[in-house]
């Protein structure tokens, strides 16, 4: 066996769609570089292949502009000298949800495969802020077993020594990567980044100096004679003398064999002579064994008003849309696979880390919340689609023989629960065609509504309150004429539902001349809200005092709000040297009670705050000279502006929640807001909601850790706990916090972030990221014994993130029940993901997780018979069987195991 070392040049371009310029000017440099490519490919039969950077959407934009150049395209595909996949967009993993990682995924193997040629079965993941830990088990549901990645690991070279502490250290650029239920897929760190092969020298002295220089480089790190030189960078353009300079670097250096290649043979060249030793990194990979500075995590917190529109589009689509359209195929309607595509794309367009991370350009930010109101009213349109053809089938004759009305409240959330519903009824429709709207306005207005209550199908009364909604415009959209206007009479109903079961309905309906049962206020003292849960007293700080009844523990000062310096920039806060942060601890607040009930008391307080109004004038002397942001001097400004918040704390009847809602009038600029909830907890860990799983992460750093701040990314919810208590919050689309690194352990939550620059490489000012106006933030905070996974409490969490449906229907014979799940499950910590149509095989599927790092079992059901269950995986193809008992099925769930159960009806 030689020991010749092969230097395996990879060309590529890492494609930014758009970043520090608009994404049309970007745009326009891949229709170049694409048309370059392709006439280098013609010209060039030494020229063997070009990585198009793992994402699809690359083909999309060009096609777009260049459809006349598909055939070409094609025909280099098949050839397998452009090589396409896996994925539709790179992502932010962290930024965006599991299931949005899982459609990216799926996206991009479809259209990959469309062009009839191999799919690059890398997992890519060049420049993600961060790599997720469950990214090996996800791989290798999608037959990929090798990653590549950027960040993540500190790789230590030539002495092949690692810490104590090896989980995220590498001696080699070669590795294997470890998730949580025991998946491995070999690692490949890009330790020289991923532009260590490009622009090589055609010119034989200029040659040298690049090639003496490279290859020790790689072979500091290198655990084969298998060195990889990445031939491009950022937006790099294509090296069309590339085969030239091969040749010239072969004549100069003969003791190397230099091979224009691709990962495939890389990949299967690296693997024959990989060693034994190998180090194992585990989980997530978040540059936990490094300094601190550059892990971009503060990209979490960078123009988070991205974020709450990403969520709650993501939220729409996989914990509402799908699962709905879901339902609807079983009573008949097609499920709108193409409708589902394109709502997925138009969203996925914004997960580039780019651009969903909130570090570009303004005019890409721009783009991007008309990208998200597109997304949102296409997946908004298939809700109303679906539910249309649910509620003819739904029988309602329970409530036949009285005067009423009733409605449908349905749950997608995954898990049976409560939850305080609003619906306005229509007590009576009459159309244009009758007469003219504003006559019809008059005369409905004046006619009575008679006193009722809501009845449940088996005739419970359900106490609620109502008022007179006056008269509404509407119209329906006929399937088979034109549009038909009407103006409605109108009764605005409030109640707390009951028993939702899971991925289903209940029917309820208002009844006229029902009795309405009186039921208790909630406020039992000035500022104190209670119900059979808790007890929530406002402060005068405006903080809260709260009971948790299961426990007796109480909490205090939850909620305080700090203000601090941010001298930094859209990757990274930093607060500047020698400054303290305010905070409203010792702040009077306004309270008033804003709502009172029996479903739901509000208490609204107000802050009349005053904070610095910038940065001082050094911050953008600075920026000017791009001194890096470790090193900036800049302090905060003498100039004080009023900074005015407003906080709604809402407890539902029976909730276990209370639930803020935060609306801030920010007029300052270069600082950030957070939301402060000592816990007083002993623990040297917490949990924080992930891609399919939930992490447990340090609260104190690692010793070679030097940033002061210790910010992580978080899905839907962060928490403490001593092993005996805990405490939660969740939140909408608030994606930073940190667990302090003291003796209480207080959980901050990031609320919103100024800043004036998009930073790395450059200066780019970015005015518009300073979040200038209104901002709102919207939260729960959970308390609950034992850790958020053992109480359950992360059903709550995930459930808040899910709104109710409600519809009104009439009274009619249906052939699914008044109340119904259409699937039923258990699993003791088993968290549900997603329930939908496979694209492939147009079976249901739906997706699990166990947040258990031992087994646990999963016991599903369906109310009609079924052909069979099989096993699935994330690219939703049909698998080995799964015995069918009565429509029933018992999984056994491996430890952190992502599981995809298969339906055939």
């Amino acid at each position: 066996m030689t020991n010749k070392k092969i230097a395996h040049i990879i060309s590529h371009t890492h494609w930014d769609r758009e970043w520090y310029m608009p994404y049309e000017y970007h745009h326009a440099l891949l229709i170049e570089l694409m048309d370059t490519l392709l006439d280098t490919l013609d010209r060039d039969p030494d020229y063997k292949s070009f990585h198009l950077d793992g994402q699809t959407i690359m083909l999309e934009d060009y096609l777009q502009v260049r459809p006349e150049m598909k055939e070409k395209l094609t025909k280099y595909i098949q050839e397998e000298r452009i090589h396409i996949g896996p994925w539709y967009i790179l992502q932010d993993e962290f930024l965006t949800s599991s299931e949005a990682n899982v459609r990216n995924l799926q996206v991009g193997h479809r259209d990959a495969k469309s062009y009839g040629g191999k799919i690059s079965k890398l997992g890519y993941f060049p420049d993600s802020f961060g790599n997720m830990g469950q990214a090996p088990q996800m791989l290798r549901q999608a037959d990929i077993d090798v990653a590549a990645f950027g960040r993540g690991v500190k790789p230590t070279g030539f002495n092949n020594q690692v810490s104590e502490d090896a989980a995220y250290e590498s001696p080699y650029s070669e590795m294997i990567w470890q998730s949580p239920d025991g998946s491995k897929v070999i690692g490949i760190l890009f330790a020289n980044w991923y532009c260590n092969g490009m622009e090589v020298p055609v010119d034989e002295k200029q040659a040298i100096a690049y090639w003496e220089k490279a290859i020790p480089n790689a072979e500091k790190f290198a655990s084969t004679r298998h060195l990889l030189f990445m031939g491009g960078c950022d937006h790099q353009p294509i090296q069309t003398d590339l085969s030239d300079a091969i040749e010239v670097a072969k004549k100069l250096f003969p003791d190397v064999d230099f091979v224009h290649s691709n990962f495939e043979l890389y990949v299967d060249e690296l693997k024959k002579d990989l060693p034994d030793n190998l180090q194992t990194v585990h989980g997530e990979l978040r540059s936990q064994r490094t300094e601190g500075w550059y892990t971009l995590v503060n990209t979490a917190s960078s123009r988070v008003y991205l974020k709450q529109m990403n969520a709650e589009n993501q939220t729409l689509l996989e914990k509402v849309a799908e699962p709905l359209a879901a339902f609807a195929h079983q009573v008949g309607k097609p499920y709108p696979h193409h409708l589902f595509v394109y709502a997925w794309k138009t969203l996925m367009q914004n997960h580039p880390h780019d651009s969903i991370c909130g570090c570009s350009v303004d005019e890409v930010h721009r783009e991007m919340v008309t990208r998200f109101e597109k997304s949102k009213h296409m997946t908004e349109m298939i809700i109303r689609e679906s539910i249309d053809g649910l509620i003819p089938a739904i029988d309602t004759t329970a409530f036949e023989g009285k005067e009423a009305f009733p409605f449908t409240v349905f749950n997608t959330a995954g898990y049976n629960r409560d939850g305080f519903v609003e619906v306005s009824i229509e007590l009576k429709r009459r159309y244009f065609s009758e007469a003219y709207p504003t006559r019809l306005a008059r005369e409905m207005k004046v006619e009575p509504i008679a006193a009722g209550a809501v009845m449940d199908a088996e005739g419970n009364v359900i106490d609620c309150e109502w008022i007179d909604g006056g008269v509404m415009f509407g119209y329906d959209l006929p399937k088979d004429k034109f549009r038909q206007p009407y103006m409605a009479r109108i009764l605005k109903l409030r109640l707390q539902a009951k028993d939702i079961p899971a991925l289903g309905y209940k029917t309820l309906a208002w009844v006229t001349g029902a009795a309405n049962p009186e039921a208790a206020s909630q406020l039992t003292g000035d500022f104190t809200m209670e119900n059979s849960n808790l007890k929530v007293e406002v402060l005068a700080n405006g903080s809260l005092k709260m009971t948790d009844k299961a426990t007796g523990h109480v909490y205090d000062g939850l909620n305080v709000y700090e203000d601090a310096g941010d001298v930094g920039n859209e990757y990274m806060y930093r607060m500047p040297e020698g400054t303290t942060p305010l905070t409203t601890e010792g702040v009077d607040a306004e309270r008033t009670v804003a709502e009172d009930s029996a479903f739901r008391t509000v208490i609204e307080v107000k802050h009349n705050w005053s904070i610095p109004a910038s940065a001082d004038e050094l911050l953008h002397e600075e920026q000017l000279e791009i001194v890096g942001f470790p090193n900036r001097k800049a302090k905060r400004s003498k100039e004080m502006v009023a900074f005015t918040i407003v906080t709604r704390y809402t407890l539902d009847r029976d909730a276990k929640r209370v639930d803020v809602h935060v609306t801030m009038d920010n007029q300052s600029k270069d600082h950030r807001v957070r939301a402060l909830f000592p816990t007083g907890f002993d623990a040297e860990t917490h949990l924080a909601d992930s891609i399919f799983e939930v992490a447990r992460r340090n609260n104190v750093p690692a010793p070679e850790w030097q940033n002061p701040s210790n910010d992580q990314h978080q899905q839907a919810f962060v928490s403490v706990s001593d092993g005996k208590l805990g405490l939660t919050v969740a939140n909408k689309g608030l994606c930073e916090y940190e667990v302090s690194q003291d003796n209480k352990n207080t959980i901050a939550v990031t609320l919103m972030r100024s800043s004036g620059e998009l930073g790395d490489w450059g200066y780019f000012p970015t005015p518009e990221a300073q979040c200038i106006g209104t901002n709102v933030a919207e939260y729960a905070i959970i308390p609950h014994a034992g850790d958020v996974v053992t109480s359950g409490a992360y059903e709550e969490a995930h459930s808040f993130q899910v709104p109710f449906l409600v519809r009104q229907t009439d009274v009619h014979a249906g052939s699914l029940p008044a109340n119904h799940a259409f699937l039923e499950w258990a699993g003791e910590q088993v968290a549900f993901s997603s329930l939908k149509m496979a694209e492939e095989t147009d079976n249901m599927v739906a997706r699990w997780y166990n947040v258990a790092l031992e087994p646990r079992t999963l016991k599903v059901k369906l109310p009609e018979a079924v052909k069979g269950f099989y096993r699935s995986d994330l690219l939703e193809r049909k698998g080995e069987a799964v015995a069918n008992d009565n429509n029933g099925a018992a999984i056994e769930l491996g430890a952190a195991e992502i599981f995809t159960l298969g339906i055939e009806k």
